[in-house]
């Protein structure tokens, strides 16, 4: 599955979440570390979720960018 991720920059280091997974949020110092992580707690919940025997959220966010006159 492919889940959209939003990575935020704070003052410190980024931030990530998924939309189609609320609360499961990952932080870290670098892009890349942030991305490794939210990944990781994309798959830790599913495979929570596939062990309880509940369903799977699929992946339903899109992410666009619109370019603006500035």
């Amino acid at each position: 599955m492919r889940y959209a991720i939003v990575v935020e920059k704070t003052e410190n280091n980024y931030s990530a979440y998924v939309p189609d997974l609320p609360g499961w949020v990952a932080t870290g110092f670098t892009l890349e570390e942030t991305e490794s992580e939210i990944r990781e707690a994309i798959q830790f919940h599913i495979e929570g979720l596939i062990e309880d025997g509940l369903p799977v959220p699929q992946p339903i966010s899109v992410v666009e960018y619109v370019e603006v006159a500035a």
